[in-house]
C-alpha cells in the first residue's frame, strides 16, 4: 500500500472535495477567459443585428458591433490569461 498518495491535511483549502471537483475548481479561471472571449462577440453579433433590423441599417451596425464585440472579448480574454500567468 505504499504506492497510494498520501491523503491530504484536513486543514488544506479543497481537501473535502473529490478529484473530478478539484480538477474542475483548477479549469474555472480558463473556461471563465473562454467565456469572456465568446460572450463579447455574441454581444456585439446580437446588438448589432437587433439595432438594425431596429433602424434599418442593415448590414452596418452589425458589422460594426460584431468587430467592435470581438475586440472587446479578446482584450478581456488576454487580460484575464495575463493575470492568470502572473499569478502563477
Amino acid at each position: 500500500m505504499a504506492d497510494q498518495e498520501p491523503r491530504k491535511q484536513a486543514d488544506e483549502p479543497g481537501s473535502e472535495l473529490g478529484e473530478t471537483a478539484r480538477q474542475m475548481r483548477a479549469a474555472e479561471p480558463y473556461i471563465s477567459a473562454v467565456w469572456k472571449l465568446v460572450g463579447g462577440a455574441v454581444v456585439g453579433v446580437l446588438g448589432g443585428y437587433f439595432l438594425d433590423k431596429w433602424l434599418g441599417t442593415a448590414p452596418w451596425l452589425l458589422l460594426g458591433l460584431s468587430l467592435v464585440g470581438i475586440g472587446v472579448g479578446f482584450y478581456s480574454f488576454l487580460h484575464a490569461m495575463a493575470r492568470l500567468g502572473k499569478r502563477k
